[in-house]
């Protein structure tokens, strides 16, 4: 299986940008699909999270209220939109399958690159 994050880009701080993962070879509603993001010198952490299923979604506090996570799984994609971007959002986004979050995903995709500029 296999997860393709795409979708980043450079954005002024105060803009949105939206994340897509397309996932192939597994089911996908048979898991959760989350966004993980690394910024520069720091380790890598969990933002949101949803479940195909039925919809729940849990959002990290540092990106409520600005984040929608949000799945078509006649596409088998999850999109992370993201609005009043922040400096400190910079990094690399990575979506992933797996379990439980943020600890048992185990399908990871390569990363994109987010970066906001002040």
């Amino acid at each position: 299986g296999a997860a393709a994050g795409v979708g980043g880009g450079l954005v002024q701080a105060g803009g949105s940008l939206r994340l897509s993962c397309a996932a192939s070879g597994f089911t996908f509603d048979r898991y959760a699909i989350g966004w993980f993001r690394q910024a520069p010198g720091k380790e890598r952490e969990g933002v949101s999270v949803i479940d195909p299923k039925d919809g729940r979604a849990y959002y990290e506090d540092f990106v409520k209220g600005r984040a929608t996570i949000s799945s078509d799984n006649a596409k088998n994609t999850v999109y992370l939109q993201m609005n009043n971007l922040k400096p400190e959002d910079t990094g690399v986004y990575y979506c992933a399958a797996g379990t439980s979050y943020p600890g048992g995903m185990g399908y990871w995709g390569k990363g994109t690159l987010v970066t906001v500029s002040s």
